[in-house]
C-alpha cells in the first residue's frame, strides 16, 4: 500500500472515530438507552447503579474524544509535512494526561464491577500515557534540533 493511501485512510478513520465518539458520548446520559443496551448485551446485576455507570462512561467518552481531537491536530501537521512543532509536543503531553485519567477512572470503575478486560484497559492506558509522555520529550528535543538547524541556514 502506498504511503499516501495509508495517510488518507488514517485521516478518514480518525475523523470517523472522532465524530462517532462525540455522538456516542452525547447519547450516554440518556438512562433509558443505557438500560436497553445493558439488557441487549446481557449485563445483569447493575440495577441501581445506572447513574454511576452513566457518569463513568460519559467522562470516559469525553476523555477519548479529547485524545482523538489531539490526534487529529497532530495528523494535520503530518499532512502539512511539518511534524516537529511545539503544538505536537503539547498534544502528546495532553494525550498522556488524558490516558492516565482514563486509567484512574477505569480503576475506580472496578469498585462497581471487576472484570479482567477492565484491568487490561487500565494497563493499556497506563502504557499509552507513558508512551505519550516519553514521545513528547522526544518530539521536544526534535523541535529544538530543528529550530537550531533552521537558525544555521
Amino acid at each position: 500500500m502506498k504511503k499516501e493511501t495509508v495517510i488518507i485512510l488514517t485521516k478518514y478513520l480518525l475523523d470517523f472515530m472522532y465524530f462517532a465518539g462525540i455522538v456516542v458520548t452525547v447519547l450516554v446520559p440518556f438512562p433509558g438507552l443505557v438500560k436497553k443496551l445493558m439488557v441487549l448485551w446481557g449485563l445483569h446485576g447493575f440495577e441501581g447503579r445506572h447513574a454511576e455507570i452513566i457518569v463513568i462512561y460519559f467522562v470516559l467518552g469525553i476523555l477519548a474524544v479529547l485524545i482523538l481531537g489531539e490526534l487529529r491536530k497532530m495528523f494535520r501537521t503530518v499532512l502539512q509535512e511539518d511534524c516537529f512543532v511545539k503544538d505536537n509536543v503539547v498534544s502528546l503531553q495532553r494525550m498522556g494526561t488524558y490516558s492516565f485519567m482514563i486509567a484512574v477512572i477505569c480503576l475506580l470503575r472496578t469498585v462497581l464491577y471487576m472484570t479482567i478486560a477492565m484491568l487490561v484497559l487500565v494497563l493499556v492506558f497506563i502504557i499509552a500515557g507513558l508512551f505519550s509522555k516519553v514521545l513528547a520529550f522526544v518530539f521536544d528535543r526534535a523541535v529544538e534540533y530543528k529550530l537550531e538547524n533552521d537558525l544555521t541556514i
